[in-house]
């Protein structure tokens, strides 16, 4: 902390570390050692990049290396975050997605600028982009055989329930109609490379399919996205009129658990083992590939302890199969177990985590009517 007289420093450290400021104003991370001197909200250092990139609406500094004249020290003293987000967070909808410090850029820049640029949340019943219930537009889709980027119309409906894509701008009828309840939305800027992609997943015939779109504008993605998630909780709120908005909220777009590569063999354990992109949406176990292919390979399902699945680091004794990763874990289901290795021992225990956070939690209702469905050979 440079600089200040030292009554102005002590007042500094006494409104830094009010219980209040312990957390990023904008994305929850612990410990934030930046500030807003307009704004008076106390912020971390990938966020204070964001807010610097808006010069207009935010003034930025350092808590411990600049200088805080007494008027700038004052100004926290008399906001910080409780005091900002009361007002700038005051009409955030329900289905309105809040990044947090493990979420891409697009989303966290999008949420800072929608907060304090554009002011989205400060009045009751403000007309957003994203609330209409229907959205039409372009977005840039990828094709499923030639890896292309291309132009394709896309429409989101309310009133019929769907998502549309069309493969021209003139056509009648749609290419693909997906119903809004089978549909998942989650950015994946590294997957896609580029920083606005984002991956939009549904079920056909219980079968998981992929497509991979994204738009040169990041406020244009974010606003796809969260009227996808206000499609979706109106949809559900008709659907299950008696379930809390929480509980609905938390039926809406979902991140992956965990991506990454291992190596599996097949069902007699003794084929050799061959590197794949693996993808497990909370009890589906998908793999492809290719991490951009449109479909899965095959797909298992990942049910819970009590109804005989485990997940056991190493494999079997004997196990047959040529793998070239030494770091192994074992599926264990009712039917069968499940053999993979990965590259590094971090991954291991990662995918083990993974996969025991999901075997630890009851299963609902639907999950066991979805395990009764055909999965895909895997």
């Amino acid at each position: 902390m440079a600089g200040g007289n030292e009554r102005s420093v002590k007042t500094l450290k006494e409104v830094w570390g009010r219980a209040e400021n312990s957390l990023c104003a904008d994305c929850g991370k612990p410990d934030p050692d930046w500030a807003s001197s307009t704004l008076g909200v106390f912020i971390c250092l990938s966020c204070s990049g964001i807010h610097r990139n808006i010069p207009s609406i935010s003034k930025v500094k350092s808590l411990k290396m600049d200088h805080w004249d007494d008027a700038q020290v004052q100004f926290l003293a008399k906001h910080g975050n409780a005091v900002t987000k009361a007002a700038y967070e005051a009409h955030i909808p329900i289905y309105y997605y809040q990044p947090t410090y493990n979420d891409c850029h697009v989303l966290r820049e999008q949420w800072i600028r929608a907060k304090y640029e554009r002011r989205e949340f400060t009045e009751p019943g403000k007309q957003l982009p994203y609330s209409d219930g229907v959205k039409e537009g372009i977005l840039w889709k990828r094709g499923r055989d030639n890896g292309q980027f291309l132009p394709r119309k896309f429409l989101l409906s309310e009133r019929e329930g769907c998502l549309k894509y069309y493969t021209k701008q003139d056509a009648k009828e749609p290419k693909i109609s997906v119903k809004i309840d089978v549909i998942n939305a989650t950015f994946q800027p590294e997957k896609i490379g580029n920083p606005n992609g984002l991956q939009i997943t549904y079920l056909k015939d219980n079968k998981t399919r992929n497509i991979f779109v994204y738009h040169e504008s990041g406020k244009e993605v974010v606003d796809w996205f969260n009227a996808i998630r206000s499609v979706q909780f109106h949809y559900l709120k008709v659907a299950f009129p008696i379930a809390s908005d929480n509980e609905i909220k938390n039926r809406l777009t979902r991140n992956f658990l965990k991506e990454g590569y291992m190596e599996k063999t097949g069902p007699k354990q003794r084929e050799a083992f061959k590197k794949r992109w693996f993808t497990l949406d909370h009890r589906r176990l998908m793999y492809f590939k290719d991490p951009l292919d449109a479909f899965a390979k095959g797909e298992v399902f990942v049910g819970s302890r009590e109804n005989g699945y485990s997940v056991q680091k190493g494999l079997p004794p004997g196990t047959q199969g040529n793998f070239s990763w030494h770091y192994g874990l074992t599926i264990v289901t009712p039917d069968r177990e499940y053999l993979f290795t990965c590259e590094k021992e971090s991954d291991q225990l990662d995918w083990i985590a993974a996969f025991t956070s999901v075997i630890n939690q009851d299963m609902t209702p639907q999950e066991y009517a979805s395990k009764c469905l055909d999965p895909i050979s895997f």
